[in-house]
């Protein structure tokens, strides 16, 4: 997968790169005016320690909850995110647990390993239009990241796990929810995530779709089984692994082979 300038799939609406030449990036995405993020590993690196820190505290939350060692925890947790897109929704579903006391605990991280994003604050806030999080994690921990990486300022609103209903993207009905409750034209919004299993139902609905991915070399805090490997499929329509980059490509001075 190549990284030096973005990933154009040949869709629908990209329509000037079937003759081989990339359309410049602010106008191939001139249509736009909703920015839809996800929240962990994708307005952060994958290489933050933020995630591992809350990974860590979901397999400390099943131990107490359970009695269970620390690798039985670990296997569970696993088997009801497999199953179930969040290890919370599979204690919810098996367990009958209460969300707030769960996401209180997992959310309980030290973030001072974040630090202000200028770069890519400046190139959220160049995009016209809303800007937006979508978030399988709660409000105030999107909150509390978006503030330490210097980006809460940038965005309009959240919606959280709690906004839907605790079902989890990759759900159809998720998407659903966030597009009533924002009042989102799927076909004038843009998705980045760092989950390529999110941007189905995106590109179904008619978003453009950016797959954001670590750095050649940068280490990957992820899961093997959440890392994207495969050739790049026809939901995802660019790959980038510098967001504030691609985003400053957006600019209508930035040259048209920006580097992401």
């Amino acid at each position: 997968m190549k990284d030096t300038k973005p990933f154009l799939k040949h869709s629908s609406n990209m329509r000037r790169a079937l003759a081989g030449e990339a359309a410049p990036l602010a106008d191939t995405l001139s249509h736009i005016d909703t920015w839809v993020f996800d929240l962990d590993n994708t307005l952060y690196p994958a290489d933050c320690d933020l995630w591992p820190k809350i990974d860590q505290r979901i397999t400390l939350y099943l131990s107490h909850l359970f009695g269970l060692d620390g690798m039985s925890s670990r296997a569970l947790q696993k088997y009801y995110y497999q199953r179930y897109g969040t290890t919370l929704r599979g204690l919810m579903e098996e367990h009958g647990i209460g969300p707030e006391d769960f996401l209180d605990f997992t959310h309980d991280i030290d973030r001072s390993s974040l630090l202000p994003d200028l770069a890519l604050a400046n190139a959220i806030t160049a995009l016209p239009g809303r800007k937006l999080i979508l978030t399988n994690g709660s409000r105030e921990h999107a909150l509390r990241t978006a503030r330490a990486l210097g980006l809460e300022a940038m965005f309009e609103d959240i919606f959280d796990i709690a906004d839907a209903d605790f079902v989890p993207k990759p759900a159809a009905a998720t998407y659903e929810r966030f597009f009533e409750r924002h009042a989102v034209d799927p076909a004038r919004a843009v998705m980045f995530e760092d989950l390529a299993k999110n941007l189905i139902i995106p590109h179904e609905r008619g978003m453009t779709t950016v797959l954001v991915v670590p750095k050649p070399g940068q280490m990957d805090h992820r899961d093997a089984f959440e890392i994207f490997r495969d050739a790049v499929p026809p939901y995802i329509d660019f790959v980038t692994s510098d967001l504030a980059r691609f985003l400053k490509g957006l600019a209508p001075d930035a040259p048209d082979t920006a580097d992401v």
